[in-house]
């Protein structure tokens, strides 16, 4: 199979009939093979419903129901996890993303050796005070801190290698950096595309604000993830010696201060270096206890279960 297109919804059911009418247009028109899997997170309106039906009326069509809502990653996860296409396309189902893309995205991957591209909406139709001046903030501090030079890290619409996303793990709420992902495990041929971006036609956002203030936290966290997430005592280690040491040497000096240089000076508890050392001292333990228990947890890290599929269409036969 030539294509997969994975699409996560939340409470979209005007978009899903249009939507699923204009991807297979487009691979009609473009002699593709495809399936087009739906992977609801947790709607309550009739978005579920309507994926039963379209699978119906076309075999293509799958689906994936989660009991509750879990976030876009968990969505992407289990949708990486089912699809079997040569090129996984991600879009998202409020037709804010044109699938007349869908064609050159999947070329770039299989005759221009990309194993990741990402969609850049040069020209958006969203709020500028709300979302498109967060939203440069935002991309620029990705660029800096990932070193990935991408324009546009929360465009929904990406085209991937299957090898890609099957060895990367979309957890929490990273699905914004799936590309830093990618290339901190060792995919470094990304690229990306300026498609077109069009306004929502039906319902309304479901990302505020808060998003970005969550995007910026969950940039710190790859950042020190992706250098130090295998490995903490390297960081907590290093730092608790280093704390240590200047605790230590505090106290080599108050010692040798009062046996040899002032020994009727006044008393070491009422000297401030005192303090310095003792509470440096302590941090330095804290802080190699901190990498040493981080190393433990590693170690003994267990596989748990982030989401929970309540429903399934057409999902064994990929899993095959």
């Amino acid at each position: 199979m030539q294509l997969s297109i994975v699409i996560p919804l939340l409470n979209e059911e005007e978009s899903l009939k249009e939507l699923h009418d204009w991807i297979v247009s487009v691979m009609q028109s473009n002699h593709l093979s495809y399936e087009i899997l739906f992977v609801d997170d947790g709607s309550t309106d009739n978005s579920w419903n309507i994926i039963s039906e379209l699978s119906v009326l076309n075999p293509s069509v799958k689906g994936i129901h989660f009991l509750r809502n879990y976030g876009k990653s968990q969505a992407l996860h289990a949708g990486f996890k089912a699809v079997s296409g040569d090129v996984i396309i991600t879009m998202d189902a409020d037709l804010q993303d044109n699938p007349e893309e869908i064609p050159e995205l999947y070329n770039m991957i299989i005759n221009e050796g990309y194993e990741l591209v990402s969609g850049w909406k040069k020209k958006r139709y969203d709020s500028i005070i709300f979302k498109n001046t967060p939203s440069k903030l935002f991309n620029w501090a990705a660029r800096r801190t990932s070193g990935v030079q991408l324009n546009d890290f929360n465009c929904g619409l990406k085209a991937y290698a299957k090898e890609v996303v099957k060895n990367i793990e979309v957890s929490g709420e990273m699905h914004r950096y799936i590309p830093v992902l990618a290339k901190n495990a060792g995919f470094s041929k990304i690229g990306e595309k300026v498609v077109k971006h069009q306004a929502r036609k039906y319902g309304k956002t479901k990302f505020g604000m808060e998003r970005f203030i969550n995007g910026f936290l969950d940039l710190l966290t790859i950042w020190f993830v992706s250098r130090f997430g295998k490995r903490p005592m390297h960081l907590f280690g290093a730092l608790g010696v280093l704390m240590f040491l200047i605790g230590f040497g505090f106290a080599i000096y108050l010692g040798i201060d009062k046996l040899f240089i002032n020994k009727f000076g006044r008393l070491i508890t009422d000297r401030p270096q005192f303090y310095i050392s003792l509470i440096a001292m302590v941090i330095g333990t804290q802080l190699f206890l901190a990498g040493f228990l981080g190393e433990i947890m590693i170690r003994s890290k267990k596989e748990e279960k982030r989401y929970i599929v309540s429903k399934e269409i057409n999902i064994a036969l990929l899993e095959k």
